[in-house]
């Protein structure tokens, strides 16, 4: 037990830093009062997947940034709790299929609205994917950026929002599909 409580310090202070410290340092950040009992933390953290030895220095492995799953939550009536074993799993892992080829983007505005795109939102974008009639995309139409369901009517595309205040986008000249959007999320509160 003692060794998540060093490890969520671990995290604390990459959150804040980005990098780790020195070993001598390390001391000070988790708590312990001596090398040798942060040597044995890390030896343990790394036989556990969370840190590997690069080069002299302690690096974060992609288990260092999972989170846990609970698992399914229902929205509705209230379920018994569980004992099950918690699944790992980062960011990256659930939303990001090629990271070559995966951006964000901030949405700005209401027009997306009715497909759960809120202004805030950060939307997951992967370029150059192969986009189809009833695609959220991100599009840049007559010069301008925007993020929409793509459609088809006769041989022509055009963009449409997921609010009905909003009118059609046809594209008086160009219509460039930048990525495909499949994901997103937002924070509910600071």
């Amino acid at each position: 037990m003692r060794d998540e409580q060093h490890l969520a310090a671990l995290r604390i202070y990459w959150k804040a830093h980005q990098a780790f410290p020195a070993m001598a340092k390390l001391c000070e950040v988790v708590g312990l009062s001596s090398s040798s009992s942060v040597f044995a933390l890390v030896g343990r953290l790394v036989d556990a997947g969370y840190l590997e030895r690069v080069e002299g220095r302690i690096a974060p492995t992609k288990r260092f940034f999972a989170r846990p799953l609970l698992g399914a939550v229902r929205a509705g009536v209230p379920q018994p709790a569980t004992d099950e074993a918690l699944e790992l799993v980062t960011i990256d892992d659930y939303l990001v299929d090629d990271p070559n080829r995966s951006i964000l983007c901030r949405v700005r505005g209401e027009s997306m609205r009715d497909a759960g795109l809120l202004d805030g939102d950060i939307a997951v974008v992967e370029r150059n994917a192969p986009a189809s009639p009833g695609d959220v995309v991100v599009a840049v139409v007559d010069g301008d950026l925007t993020v929409k369901y793509l459609r088809r009517s006769q041989d022509r595309y055009f963009l449409q929002a997921a609010n009905p205040d909003f009118a059609d986008i046809h594209p008086k000249g160009s219509l460039e599909i930048l990525g495909v959007v499949i994901g997103s999320f937002r924070r509910m509160r600071r």
